[in-house]
């Protein structure tokens, strides 16, 4: 993919995604990557924007000796995301827009 992806899209994956079961921060990166092509050093500091915002919550389980950190979405997490989905189709219509001439009088 050319298109840098904005960090807005990011964040909206990873609280869609969240929307559908808890995941571990490995396993966020992981789904995500499915879609855009990210590292790990870049979903960290989302993950960590989104729950100093409040959109994410966090809790440790035991895994094989270890804790795996998993991050929930919050309500204020649900309320963010479908502001970024009216946010995203409002763009996704101005550059359909554009794209497709239907812009012009």
């Amino acid at each position: 993919m050319a298109i840098q992806v904005s960090t807005e899209i990011l964040e909206g994956s990873v609280l869609a995604l969240l929307t559908r079961e808890d995941y571990y921060g490995y396993a966020i990166t992981r789904e995500v990557q499915k879609s855009f092509p990210i590292s790990e050093s870049t979903m960290y500091p989302i993950l960590r924007r989104l729950k100093k915002e409040g959109w994410l919550s966090t809790y440790d389980e035991a895994y094989e000796g270890r804790n795996r950190r998993y991050y929930k979405i919050t309500d204020l997490g649900v309320e963010q995301l479908e502001q970024i989905k009216k946010n995203w189709q409002d763009l996704k219509d101005a550059t359909d827009s554009i794209l497709e001439g239907k812009n012009e009088e």
